[in-house]
């Protein structure tokens, strides 16, 4: 008995920032898992880094079900103002900068159930079941060709997306009051209290018109078909636009609403047959940006910007960065582990486009870095032998 004392006196200590540590490096060189992360311990380069022992799989999620998720935003909020100070963001657009809203399931499961998941019936009459889901709304900031992941929010039992967004949109405001211009989201954002929100805190928003029932929409679809449309070539795509001002007939909003028509037809060839065919899309958006501040091009290159989060923001994190993993079923993990993911994405993506010479990212993808960074952690049987000898 007295021999188990002194052996639980003599093990190292698991400290916060050595886990902390570890989970980034798991994420930047995208291990995915935490089993993943513990097979690699046995590398003398945990030792240089962390100082002390990164823990095992069950340690790490039980310290991030604990952790300070706010300790985590002020590491990406700490990034974002080295790379303002070094003028690394350019802007966007006229010069606009704008945010990018949207929501994104993570998880669903029949079977596992938290206190902070949410509950759904799937199925017909007799054949429902309840399903538990995890969902989140991100925000990206767009300057220019840069893109940066600044926040994101779990969705709460009970309440939609908009109403998480706002929650989310009242803390960016007060980190990065002066990081963007404009607030861009989809059509679930095309809301009077939402857009009468975002006007408060001094901002512009934009987001799609497509629900057919709305007052707006009909009067707008009607005072386009009086008007005669600018054609407008880009590359090519050409555009059909219409652009009014001051609609009045949007209730819960008590100004006047800009709205944008693009009518958009493009060659594309087809893979399967080869055959080159003639694709028309429309998109309709809601403004409080005026003609004096938004040129129509303007708004046309806002609206499809929204597309980004999608692109490099979704679609990334999750088939490259392995952000839809579960790595604890706990609420405060989920966000915590998500945050890590975001810090290790800005990271990532500001040392190939910022620290890489132009000739090394023509060269190589952004694949093969994070492979070469992968594989930096790889334990030959030199370093294991020299780890069995002690130091």
């Amino acid at each position: 008995m007295v021999g188990q004392i002194q052996d639980r006196r003599q093990r190292p200590q698991i400290k916060t920032p050595h886990v902390f540590g570890a989970v980034l490096i798991m994420a930047l060189c995208r291990l995915g898992s935490l089993n993943a992360l513990e097979q690699a311990h046995k590398n003398s380069f945990w030792r240089k880094w962390l100082g002390g022992p990164m823990g095992s799989a069950d340690t790490q999620g039980r310290v991030f079900s604990t952790i300070d998720c706010e300790k985590i935003r002020e590491r990406i909020g700490h990034v974002y103002s080295r790379q303002k100070r070094n003028k690394a963001l350019g802007g966007g657009p006229q010069g606009f900068n704008f945010l990018v809203l949207d929501g994104h399931e993570q998880s669903c499961s029949y079977l596992r159930e938290c206190e902070g998941c949410c509950v759904r019936e799937v199925g017909k009459d007799e054949e429902k079941k309840q399903q538990s889901y995890h969902r989140y709304v991100a925000a990206m900031l767009v300057c220019g060709q840069r893109k940066f992941l600044v926040d994101v929010e779990l969705q709460q039992p009970g309440e939609d997306e908009v109403a998480c967004a706002t929650r989310l949109l009242e803390r960016v405001l007060h980190k990065y009051p002066r990081a963007f211009d404009v607030v861009i989201g989809d059509g679930l954002y095309a809301r009077g209290n939402f857009f009468n929100f975002i006007l408060s805190h001094g901002k512009q928003v934009i987001a799609v018109l497509k629900d057919e029932r709305r007052d707006l929409l009909k009067d707008a679809m009607g005072v386009f078909k009086t008007l005669k449309p600018t054609v407008k070539m880009d590359g090519k795509i050409s555009r059909q636009l219409w652009d009014v001002e001051d609609f009045q007939s949007w209730d819960g909003f008590g100004s006047a609403v800009r709205v944008v028509r693009s009518v958009e037809t493009e060659q594309v060839c087809r893979q399967k047959t080869g055959k080159i065919e003639t694709q028309v899309s429309q998109w309709i958006w809601a403004t409080t940006l005026s003609k004096s501040l938004a040129t129509t091009e303007t708004i046309v290159a806002l609206g499809h910007g929204r597309w980004a989060i999608e692109n490099e923001g979704f679609n990334e994190l999750v088939n490259l960065w392995n952000a839809d993993h579960l790595y604890k079923h706990d609420p405060n993990a989920i966000e915590a582990f998500l945050l890590v993911q975001i810090l290790a994405c800005n990271l990532f993506h500001s040392f190939f486009e910022l620290n890489l010479k132009p000739a090394v990212r023509l060269r190589y993808t952004m694949k093969y870095i994070a492979e070469l960074l992968k594989s930096a952690l790889d334990v030959t049987s030199t370093e294991f032998e020299m780890m069995q000898r002690g130091p």
